[in-house]
């Protein structure tokens, strides 16, 4: 695949949303999972993304993926 200078691979990566389809898979698991549930996906996501932020070569891409999970829980769960 190859990637244009629009493409934003931390804050909406081509591949989360399907040709055709009206929301991004993260829409569809907050809806599917419910309030914990999706709080729990995202601390999950954002702890493996800190786990291996050292391992792939691309330590800032992985910290900035991470702190997208958790500002998911900041701003559309918790925003208080």
């Amino acid at each position: 695949m190859i990637m244009s200078a629009f493409d934003d691979v931390v804050n909406s990566p081509r591949h989360y949303k399907k040709p055709g389809a009206e929301i991004e898979a993260i829409d569809a698991l907050k809806s599917a999972l419910g309030k914990d549930g999706f709080i729990a996906y995202c601390r999950g996501n954002a702890m493996k993304y800190i786990w291996r932020c050292d391992s792939k070569g691309k330590m800032a891409e992985d910290l900035r993926k991470a702190q997208w999970y958790i500002s998911k829980i900041l701003n559309d769960i918790a925003p208080n």
